[in-house]
């Protein structure tokens, strides 16, 4: 190494420009040095893939430009922003609110799905081909309250989450590349949506903070609230009524009816997403980017595809991405960092 070089190559690292002087006495203009919008994406034909997506239909002389009305960019949530193993944030704070609400009522707690969520036996929740037991427990969780009082019940459990290989909070379950990737594409004025089966009421309690993504740039699955005045203030109560579940065929539709215009850059990593995925790319008139998070690290987070945690398999969108083109990112091989935390 240059040592000669060493207090220039400092200046470069703490101060992101370098000023060289000329012959003649003057200084040049500080030569800016290029950041990596991308950090915790090792190099390699995904990383690649993004950047040349973003570049090309950002920059004015590309035939392949997108009008920066027509940025929209869709994300998935559970196992593609943050993870959802052992299992999805949501189910974890039903299970906290239901058995925070069984210690307080005993008749509650001699319910048998109360009592297989306490004990979490998701297997008995689950059975059925309509899952009654786990939507007995959304429903005494989710419904019943005020959207106010919900938003309290959810930032009061945010600060007891702890996911077991990532962080403290939620912000601690968060893949740090997805963030990234969020900003870059804000960066070049593309607006961000979350399109996810998580409950959209839930979501929008923390998708500004966690994620930059605000309230009404949250579609997910959603039932009806009903709206009185009382006491003379206005109140909505959350039910269970008119369940609308945004996953699969239902994403599509969910991006119809919130967003009005079809997307280009879809991210996904469930055959859940497939649907979504196919929308934002098969015959798009403008240019279009599918990409599909696999989960293929088993030491820094869980590796599953067929078998997934909970849910999250990943079957004919893999069998679907080499003929639609779509990027598979591997988490193992293309992701430095994982979690925020981390």
């Amino acid at each position: 190494m240059n040592y000669t070089a060493l207090p220039l190559l400092l200046l470069v690292t703490a101060c992101g420009q370098v000023s060289i002087e000329r012959t003649d006495g003057t200084a040049p203009e500080p030569e800016q040095v290029v950041s990596d919008p991308l950090p915790s994406w090792n190099e390699g034909p995904t990383k690649q893939a993004i950047l040349d997506f973003v570049a090309k239909t950002t920059t004015d002389s590309s035939a392949d430009f997108v009008p920066v009305a027509d940025r929209i960019a869709v994300f998935d949530n559970d196992g593609c922003l943050w993870s959802e193993a052992p299992m999805p944030p949501q189910l974890a704070f039903a299970l906290y609110d239901v058995k925070r609400r069984a210690e307080a009522d005993p008749k509650l707690a001699k319910d048998p799905m109360v009592q297989a969520a306490v004990k979490g036996d998701l297997g008995k929740l689950a059975a059925g081909e309509h899952h009654d037991g786990l939507m007995k427990i959304l429903a005494i969780t989710h419904s019943g309250m005020t959207v106010d009082s919900f938003n309290v019940r959810v930032r009061d459990w945010m600060k007891t989450y702890q996911h077991p290989k990532g962080g403290s909070g939620l912000a601690g379950a968060t893949y740090q590349p997805m963030l990234e990737l969020l900003d870059h594409l804000r960066a070049h004025d593309y607006k961000t949506f979350i399109v996810s089966g998580g409950g959209i009421d839930f979501m929008r309690v923390f998708s500004q903070e966690l994620y930059g993504i605000p309230p009404d740039q949250v579609i997910g699955s959603s039932t009806a609230s009903e709206f009185e005045l009382v006491d003379g203030k206005p109140v909505l109560t959350k039910t269970m009524k008119d369940f609308f579940m945004d996953d699969k065929a239902g994403k599509p539709a969910g991006i119809q009816m919130h967003i009005g215009k079809r997307p280009v850059f879809c991210a996904g990593n469930s055959d859940g997403d497939q649907a979504m995925l196919e929308y934002t790319t098969i015959d798009n008139p403008l240019p279009s980017f599918g990409m599909i998070v696999h989960h293929t690290d088993s030491i820094r987070e869980t590796a599953y595809d067929t078998h997934a945690p909970v849910s999250g398999t990943l079957i004919t969108a893999k069998e679907a991405t080499p003929q639609r083109g779509w990027v598979l990112v591997d988490m193992a091989r293309d992701w430095a960092t994982i979690f925020t935390d981390n």
